[in-house]
């Protein structure tokens, strides 16, 4: 049990304040207009798609962090729910991860980790084959 509550910590750290305080961080810049800060200069993607449309990224980012607090609440209260959510979620970051370089390496970090902390609990000693 103490494994799911250290992964839906990192959970709720990556969505509250990576994926969801980053989009509301930015919402200033897009208001005051991008010729005063040319967010560009700060922020690089990979993909010149992402980097060309900064206001889609901060809307999906937005439901990225909210369903990631959401699974990490339900693996919190240990319902099954959450727990399924929550490597969902995990699962889509790495595969996503390499798309949003540079940000996608602390992504990827804090998804394998709670991952790895998710799977380890809930697999524990098992065996693959029991002899």
């Amino acid at each position: 049990m103490k494994k799911y509550k250290m992964a839906s910590i990192l959970m709720f750290i990556h969505g509250a304040f990576m994926e969801i305080g980053g989009c509301l961080c930015l919402i200033p810049v897009f208001i005051l207009g991008n010729e005063k800060f040319d967010i560009n200069q700060y922020f690089s993607f990979i993909v010149p798609y992402f980097q060309n449309n900064m206001n889609l990224i901060l809307i999906i980012g937005m439901i990225y962090g909210v369903v990631r607090v959401i699974g990490a609440i339900g693996l919190w209260k240990n319902k099954m729910w959450g727990l399924v959510l929550s490597v969902i979620n995990c699962v889509i970051t790495m595969a996503l991860m390499m798309l949003m370089l540079p940000a996608g390496i602390i992504d990827g970090i804090l998804a394998c980790s709670s991952l790895i902390f998710i799977l380890t609990q809930y697999f524990g000693d098992k065996k693959i084959i029991q002899e």
